[in-house]
C-alpha cells in the first residue's frame, strides 16, 4: 500500500505528467457534462420511458448514456470511428491513399483531413436518422427548422468530441478517442452492479464478481503477452573495457504482441454492427428478417458475425501497425539479423509467419471475450444486460486495453524523469570532478 501511494506522489511531482493528466481529466469532464445536455426542445422525461435494452443499450454504453438521453453528444465518436474505418479500408484499394500512408507526417495530416471531412458527411447522415428513430414525435417540436438545427448541433458536437480526442492524444495522456469511449463505459458500471445485485442472490453475485476478476486477469495476460524473436546485433566499436568477446555482438529481441491491434478491432467491429440497427429502423427494411437477426445481441447471427469481424480486423489492424518488411529492412540496414534466418526477404517472411501464428489465437480469444456477455445471458448466468455487458465483452476489452496503455505511458514519463535525474546528477558530478582536478571551485 505504501508503494501505491508513493507512485501517486511520483506522478504528482512530475510537472509535465501532472499537467497532461489534468488536461486529460478536464476534457473528459467536459465530455461527461455534454452527455447530459439534452437537445433544445426535447422532452427528456419521455425518453427515459423508452428503455435501453438490446443493441440500443450498447449504443448508449459507447456514448456514456448520451445516445439514450438525446444529448448533444448523442453520436459521440461513432461517426469519426466509422470514417476512420472507411479510410483505412480504402487504403487497401486506392493507390492515392496508399501513397499518402508512405509519406510520413505530411501524408498522415492529409489523411486526417480527409477523415474529418468524411466524419462531417457521416454525421449529417446519421443525425437525422437518429432523431427520426430514437426521439419520439411527442418528445420534440414538429418543425423543419428545429430538425435542421438539431442535425447541425449533433454534427458539430461530434466534431467537438473528435477534436477533444485529438487534443487528448496530442497534449494529454493516452489515446483520446479510446479514453472518451472508456469514460462512457465506466460511468455505467455502478448502475450495472446495482441492477445485478438486486436481481441475483448475494452468494451468486459474489461468484459472478470472482469470475469477472478471473476473466479480467486472463484479458490482461493476453493483452500483455509477447512473442520474442531473438536478434543478433552487430558488433559496435566497443571500448577496450567492453565485456563482449572480440567479434561478438549483443543479443536482443523483437517483441511481437499476441494482441498487437489492441482494442481497435473491437471498436471497428462494433461500429459496423450498428449499421444493421440503423437500416432496420428505416421503413423499407423493418420487415427484413436478416437485419432483425443481426440486431439481436443474443442471437446466433449477431454473435457469429461479430466474432468473425473481430478476427478479421485483428489481422487487418495488425498488418497496419506491424510491417514485417519494414522490420526486416531496418535489421539489415543496421547489420542485425535473426539467428538461422537470412537477412532481407527470408527474415520478413519469418517474422510474418510468426506474427500470423500468434495473431490467430489472440484474435480468437478477443472474439470469444467479445461475445461472452451474450453467452452469459443465453445460459442465464447473468440476469441483467447492464451487468452482462461488463462480464467480458466489448466494454471489458476496451477498458482493460485503454487502462493498460495509459499506465504504460505514465510509467514511460516517470522513467524518463528518472533518466533525466541521473543525467543531471552525472553532469553535476562531472563539474565537481573537473573543479577538483583544476583546483577551481568558484
Amino acid at each position: 500500500m505504501k508503494g501505491f501511494f508513493q507512485k501517486f506522489r511520483d506522478i504528482w511531482r512530475h510537472e509535465e505528467l501532472r499537467k497532461k493528466i489534468i488536461f486529460t481529466l478536464t476534457l473528459l469532464l467536459v465530455y461527461r457534462i455534454g452527455s447530459y445536455i439534452v437537445l433544445p426542445g426535447v422532452d427528456s422525461t419521455q425518453l427515459e420511458a423508452q428503455g435501453s435494452d438490446g443493441l440500443l443499450g450498447f449504443l448508449g454504453l459507447f456514448t456514456g448514456g448520451a445516445f439514450t438521453r438525446a444529448a448533444i453528444f448523442a453520436l459521440g465518436v461513432m461517426p469519426y470511428i466509422s470514417a476512420s474505418i472507411i479510410i483505412q479500408l480504402l487504403g487497401l484499394a486506392v493507390p492515392a491513399i496508399q501513397k499518402l500512408q508512405k509519406e510520413g507526417e505530411s501524408g498522415r495530416k492529409k489523411i486526417n483531413q480527409w477523415t474529418r471531412l468524411l466524419t462531417i458527411a457521416i454525421g449529417l447522415v446519421q443525425a437525422p436518422g437518429y432523431i427520426a428513430q430514437y426521439v419520439p414525435d411527442t418528445a420534440r417540436p414538429d418543425s423543419p427548422f428545429w430538425m435542421v438545427g438539431a442535425v447541425l448541433i449533433l454534427t458539430c458536437s461530434t466534431l467537438f468530441v473528435m477534436w477533444m480526442g485529438e487534443k487528448i492524444t496530442d497534449k494529454g495522456i493516452g489515446n483520446g478517442t479510446s479514453l472518451i469511449i472508456m469514460t462512457g463505459i465506466l460511468s455505467d458500471i455502478p448502475r450495472g452492479l446495482y441492477s445485478e445485485y438486486t436481481a441475483q442472490s448475494p452468494f451468486f453475485f459474489l461468484i459472478e464478481l470472482a469470475t469477472l476478476l478471473i476473466i479480467i486477469g486472463a484479458v490482461v495476460a493476453v493483452i500483455q503477452a509477447i512473442r520474442r524473436i531473438p536478434v543478433q546485433m552487430a558488433r559496435m566499436n566497443a571500448a577496450p573495457t567492453s565485456h563482449l568477446p572480440q567479434g561478438e555482438g549483443a543479443r536482443s529481441f523483437i517483441p511481437l504482441r499476441v494482441n498487437s491491434a489492441g482494442v481497435m478491432p473491437i471498436i471497428f467491429a462494433q461500429a459496423i454492427m450498428f449499421v444493421p440497427l440503423y437500416l432496420q429502423n428505416n421503413e423499407s427494411f423493418q420487415d427484413n428478417a436478416v437485419l432483425a437477426s443481426l440486431t439481436n445481441i443474443q442471437g446466433f447471427a449477431y454473435n457469429a458475425l461479430l466474432f468473425t469481424m473481430i478476427i478479421l480486423f485483428t489481422f487487418f489492424y495488425t498488418a497496419i501497425v506491424t510491417n514485417p518488411n519494414q522490420i526486416a529492412d531496418d535489421l539489415k540496414r543496421n547489420g542485425n539479423f535473426v539467428p538461422g534466418v537470412k537477412p532481407g526477404k527470408d527474415t520478413a517472411e519469418f517474422i510474418d509467419r510468426v506474427l500470423s501464428n500468434i495473431t490467430l489465437p489472440g484474435g480468437i480469444f478477443v472474439g470469444l471475450i467479445a461475445i461472452l456477455p451474450s453467452l452469459m445471458m443465453i445460459m442465464g448466468l447473468a440476469k441483467t444486460q447492464q451487468f452482462a455487458q461488463f462480464f467480458g465483452g466489448t466494454s471489458l476489452l476496451i477498458t482493460v486495453g485503454v487502462i493498460l496503455d495509459l499506465l504504460q505511458q505514465i510509467e514511460s514519463h516517470l522513467l524518463s524523469r528518472h533518466y533525466d535525474g541521473l543525467m543531471k546528477s552525472g553532469r553535476v558530478r562531472g563539474r565537481q570532478n573537473s573543479a577538483i582536478s583544476t583546483g577551481y571551485t568558484g
